[in-house]
């Protein structure tokens, strides 16, 4: 068998600013005309497949030190306990032949709610897929991810978060009844650079935890839940009409009134930190902010006007946020051989 070729496969993290949770299946089903709005942005994602001799595979996490070892694919479907579990469910999946190591890497901090999990499942879905010559599609290749991730996370996962990682850009995330289907927003990539932060709180969080809660309460019928949802789904539509003609005035007010209704669906949404962090914002010039993904920690993402982004930054720095670097990310999903991306 002729040796093969390393590859490396980039996707990058995500920002939601409006709909989501309704992502979930069935939710959306319930709310006609649902929509999550988001944009990819430049903290990335990585899984890099070398060639090892025989049939031994090593399994490598570069941001979290974790590693296996096993002698072959059946030693490694067999195992009980993996210590990167991410990579050892997918390659069940696709079942790999000859040896070979995996290494992934995310520059998303642990547990940040910018969807890193799940660019990294985008990843290492299509580097797998494209190391055992499976043809996926683009949206082949987001099935796999998201149903390999709900078996290994436990729980329902939502669609919106794999677009970002495929398409890059910004994005409205139609959930309908025939399927899902994303649009490219037609908005500037630098209007987005310019006019938001990105702040990390330094308190992990498990995104499956808060959005399972919501998710039985909605299931359950909970009046409070769904009249929610349906608030939530209206001010989605509305912000992706507003970001689509950049109506930043109103783009902000939608911001506001997402983050007020999505912390009222379930306890430990918000915290402390993030409550503080939001206040000096405004106090500075901030003009909206809300969490990103589920709640309970993570990152928020901030909408300032472009002329006080660094007064902003500097008031959350001082008061314990983590500015995160980024830019919208202005591609998706890439795959090159190693060492040439």
């Amino acid at each position: 068998m002729a040796e093969r070729e390393s590859l490396s496969a980039l996707a990058p993290c995500r920002v939601d600013l409006a709909g989501g949770t309704v992502d979930i299946w069935p939710l959306y089903l319930f709310h006609p005309g649902a929509v999550t709005v988001n944009f990819a942005v430049s903290v990335l994602t990585r899984c890099t497949i070398r060639p090892l001799a025989g049939k031994k595979i090593h399994l490598k996490s570069l941001d979290t030190g974790a590693q296996d070892h096993f002698a072959d694919c059946a030693e490694l479907c067999a195992a009980k306990k993996v210590r990167h579990p991410l990579a050892a469910y997918l390659i069940r999946f696709f079942c790999p032949e000859g040896g070979f190591e995996l290494e992934t890497h995310s520059e998303s901090p642990a547990g940040a709610g910018i969807s890193g999990s799940s660019a990294l499942m985008i990843a290492t879905t299509a580097a797998l897929a494209c190391w055992t010559g499976r043809k996926l599609d683009l949206e082949e290749i987001r099935l796999v991810a998201q149903n390999v991730e709900a078996q290994l996370i436990r729980v329902p996962t939502g669609c919106q978060d794999y677009y970002p990682a495929l398409y890059g850009g910004v994005n409205a995330i139609h959930l309908d009844p025939d399927g899902i289907h994303r649009e490219a927003v037609p908005v500037a990539a630098e209007e987005i650079d310019a006019r938001f932060l990105l702040v990390y709180t330094g308190a992990p969080r498990q995104s499956g935890i808060n959005n399972w809660e919501v998710f039985k309460a909605h299931i359950n019928g909970d009046r409070r839940v769904c009249r929610n949802f349906e608030e939530i789904v209206a001010v989605a539509r509305a912000m992706h009409d507003a970001l689509s003609i950049a109506q930043w005035d109103e783009v902000a007010r939608l911001l506001r009134a997402e983050w007020k209704l999505r912390k009222t669906n379930a306890p430990g949404i918000t915290t402390p930190l993030i409550d503080k962090l939001v206040t000096v914002a405004r106090k500075n010039g901030g003009l909206a902010a809300k969490v990103c993904g589920a709640g309970g920690g993570g990152c928020v993402v901030f909408q300032v006007e472009p002329e006080a982004k660094q007064r902003v930054a500097e008031a959350i720095r001082a008061h314990g946020g983590q500015i995160l670097a980024f830019q919208v990310a202005r591609e998706g999903l890439t795959l090159a051989p190693a060492g040439n991306q």
